[in-house]
């Protein structure tokens, strides 16, 4: 009977809450999902031909670098109110901020990890006749996996958070629901919203951590093969003789 009217009492742990508006947390989890995996998709498409340009003319790697932590910089909220003349109150206004947010973690590992491409590799790949877009698509761009996906990760997880924020304009995912609860002084509204977002990002960065790995085991072979040679060398150095 308690349970039952936890909701009359205002309770922040409240299971009749989560019976009586499970839709309603459905269709703001798969709002708050799908802005997300928007924005970051559209982030990486914007953010390797920028990368590419920094790494390929040098002298555009300050601004383009600088551009993007200037970005990055702007609070949310004036982000969203710049970009209103242009997107009015829509989904497509939260996504844009997103993306230009996540440009700047994202520029910055991809230049990383193509810069850290040996040039033995290049050479190799060039002396096997391989093109400039084959060279990229099959040589520096898996070489460069493990720092792009890092990025991808940071930009995640930064991004399920980042979109609470578009409850200003009512496209925030949980975010609305954390808004109107706080207005409304709804605990288990507020909570539950809250929980679901932390959830939410965690589960998205194993999943990416999951993928990261399968698609670099050679990342696991070298740490394997470094734990290994470490292991021997701190064995001989205890059976040394005094």
């Amino acid at each position: 009977m308690a349970e039952q009217n936890c909701l009359v009492t205002n309770d922040w742990i409240c299971g009749e809450y989560l019976r009586s508006r499970s839709q309603e947390l459905i269709d703001a989890t798969l709002q708050h999902v799908g802005i997300t995996a928007v924005s970051v998709a559209i982030g990486v498409a914007v953010s390797l031909p920028l990368a590419l340009l920094a790494r390929r003319w040098r002298f555009l790697s300050g601004p383009i670098l600088g551009v993007t932590t200037v970005l990055y910089s702007v609070p949310s909220l004036a982000m969203f109110s710049l970009l209103l003349p242009f997107f009015g109150l829509s989904v497509s206004l939260v996504v844009t901020g997103l993306v230009l947010y996540s440009l700047t973690v994202l520029v910055r590992n991809i230049l990383a990890g193509l810069r850290a491409v040996p040039d033995e590799a290049r050479d190799a790949a060039k002396g096997m006749g391989y093109g400039p877009l084959r060279l990229l698509w099959e040589v520096e761009l898996p070489l460069a996996l493990p720092a792009l996906l890092a990025g991808v990760r940071i930009t995640t997880v930064s991004t399920v958070a980042l979109t609470t924020v578009g409850a200003i304009v009512d496209y925030g995912g949980l975010g609305t629901l954390i808004l109107d609860g706080l207005d409304t002084t709804f605990k288990a509204q507020v909570l539950t919203a809250s929980v679901l977002c932390v959830l939410l990002a965690v589960v998205a960065d194993l999943l990416l951590l999951g993928l990261q790995r399968w698609l670099t085991p050679w990342t696991r072979a070298s740490r394997t093969q470094t734990d290994r040679t470490s292991r021997k060398a701190a064995v001989a150095k205890v059976a040394e003789p005094a």
